[in-house]
């Protein structure tokens, strides 16, 4: 009896550490998060998901930071074993927890990522799918930047189709995705600015879309206007300086 009392205080001890060492690791992966430390955070919750591989939030983060260290790598075969990654993780956070905001932002993120690559066949079936999964995420927190952002990306780039590709699209992929405009990619782009006001990137795809849309004069003002705001904003993110040489460039097609 008392060898077996022992060896349950012994593993009710080791489990007390066990979830203290989570806790503490957790906390660390998140404040990475918030950082952008990218690789950092992506060891973080490795480590995590080895100790419990079904915990959604361990899930949800792993998949967020394979997406974001994914973009990164250099090579177009290591990105893809990163994006390939991170979707497998979302799609098994979404079959554990389907109410979760981020588990539909971070799959849609990795569809996004994996797109970058993939054929036109798959690039359609994953644009319903992202648009898809964002629309779920943004319903779920109203509040998602993140969500905002791939949802601006995705009405700018349905809008952005010519004549020839649509009816290219209609043909041999089965139609275009429905919607798709300048104006709620630009209703997006605002509403990500609201939520995350200091991400650089925001600013410069709001601006891009006013230059892409070029309307009228208004629209080449407003992408000056949103170009020299992000520009005057503190580095915070890895991308930040390549996104302000970006923003440089545009400017100067506008002047």
């Amino acid at each position: 009896m008392k060898n077996s009392a022992a060896i349950l205080i012994f593993f009710t001890l080791t489990a007390c550490v066990s979830a203290q060492n989570n806790s503490e690791l957790y906390s660390k992966g998140m404040k990475y998060k918030s950082t952008y430390q990218y690789e950092d955070g992506l060891y973080i919750f490795q480590s995590l998901l080895k100790s419990d591989s079904s915990n959604t939030s361990y899930l949800v983060n792993a998949s967020y930071f394979y997406s974001k260290a994914g973009f990164r790598q250099t090579g177009e075969d290591r990105k893809m074993k990163y994006y390939h990654t991170a979707a497998y993780l979302a799609e098994k956070a979404l079959d554990a927890d389907s109410n979760l905001a981020e588990a539909h932002y971070v799959y849609a993120l990795a569809l996004g990522r994996i797109n970058e690559f993939a054929g036109s066949k798959q690039k359609i079936a994953n644009a319903r799918l992202i648009k898809s999964h964002a629309d779920l995420a943004i319903k779920l927190n109203p509040r998602h930047a993140g969500a905002y952002h791939i949802l601006g990306r995705w009405h700018r780039t349905v809008a952005g189709f010519n004549m020839m590709e649509k009816i290219a699209i209609n043909s041999l992929f089965g139609g275009v995705p429905e919607g798709g405009s300048y104006d709620a990619a630009i209703e997006a782009f605002q509403n990500a600015i609201k939520s995350e006001p200091h991400y650089i990137l925001h600013y410069y795809e709001l601006a891009l879309t006013y230059y892409e849309r070029n309307k009228d004069l208004k629209d080449k003002a407003m992408a000056k206007a949103w170009l020299k705001k992000a520009m005057e904003l503190p580095n915070l993110t890895p991308e930040d300086p390549d996104t302000k040489e970006k923003c440089a460039r545009l400017l100067k097609n506008l002047e």
